[in-house]
């Protein structure tokens, strides 16, 4: 029955929770926690499934006939490897695309921007945009729209963004998701599950913003750039905007972070817990 169960709690998480959770709205108050609640979901999903072909071959050959039975520790093996093997190519597809994206969007805005100082690049563009190009050698990149329609407060509440994300490294973050998701079969994916943990992400350099610069200052730049776009390889303020005013305004909600905790613990706790029972 342990095999089946970790079987079950493998889809759930994979597939049923990420779908459910993408839907729980109220989480979003809580990002820090949210996000340790969809990256523990994740990984204890992979963790189910690596489990099962194990727990079927203690159960099958018993933890005192293992050694009798090396063609079904050797398919177990090669089952849990297959899972392992999938995710290890994710990682290899996402990191490579991720950093040849970024590596080739760098050169180009050291060639054709301005440098500033403090690492910032201007871009003479009239739009107003402002993102990050995360990695080893980061950038934050501003258009001239950005610096003649924003005062130094709001300017700063942008900065103040970007900087958040290099510093916390919300890119690692988000890769790490990335292989994950994209390791599961795409039937089962929930494309909702990526843009809300992107959405969580955009919502934690808020709060680093706001902590810079004020709630003020931070809101009326969100406004100030809600239109704008970014690269695909970088990191954009004003992704979401609307959503992110929104919990701006509505500021945190420390009940929601404990229940978000309380789920993390659980998906990791869950197949180790029923693995312990046939290894016992």
């Amino acid at each position: 029955m342990v095999p089946l169960a970790l079987g079950v709690l493998a889809v759930l998480l994979v597939w049923v929770t990420p779908a459910v959770l993408a839907r729980q709205l109220p989480f979003r108050h809580a990002p820090r926690a949210a996000l340790v609640a969809w990256q523990s979901v994740s990984l204890g999903g992979m963790l189910a499934a690596v489990f099962v072909a194990p727990a079927a071959v203690v159960v099958l050959a018993g933890r005192d006939g293992i050694a009798r039975h090396p063609w079904l520790v050797a398919v177990g093996a090669v089952v849990s490897g297959a899972v392992l093997l999938r995710v290890a190519v994710s990682g290899h597809l996402v990191g490579t695309r991720v950093r040849a994206a970024r590596a080739r969007h760098r050169d180009l805005v050291d060639i054709v921007a301005e440098h500033e100082r403090d690492g910032l690049r201007v871009l003479q563009h009239p739009t107003a945009t402002a993102y990050c190009i995360p990695g080893r050698s980061s950038r934050v990149v501003l258009s001239q729209g950005v610096l003649d329609t924003l005062p130094p407060p709001e300017l700063a509440a942008v900065i103040a963004h970007e900087k958040a994300h290099l510093r916390a490294r919300h890119d690692l973050l988000l890769e790490f998701f990335t292989v994950l998701h994209e390791s599961v079969p795409s039937a089962f994916r929930s494309r909702r599950a990526l843009a809300e943990v992107r959405l969580l992400v955009e919502a934690l350099a808020d709060r680093a913003a706001v902590r810079t610069s004020g709630e003020v200052a931070t809101a009326r730049a969100l406004v100030a750039i809600a239109e704008s776009r970014s690269p695909d390889a970088a990191m954009g303020a004003g992704t979401s905007a609307p959503v992110r005013m929104q919990l701006l305004v509505a500021g945190p909600r420390p009940e929601l972070a404990a229940v978000a905790y309380l789920i993390a613990v659980a998906a990791l706790l869950a197949p180790l817990g029923l693995l312990s029972l046939v290894l016992g």
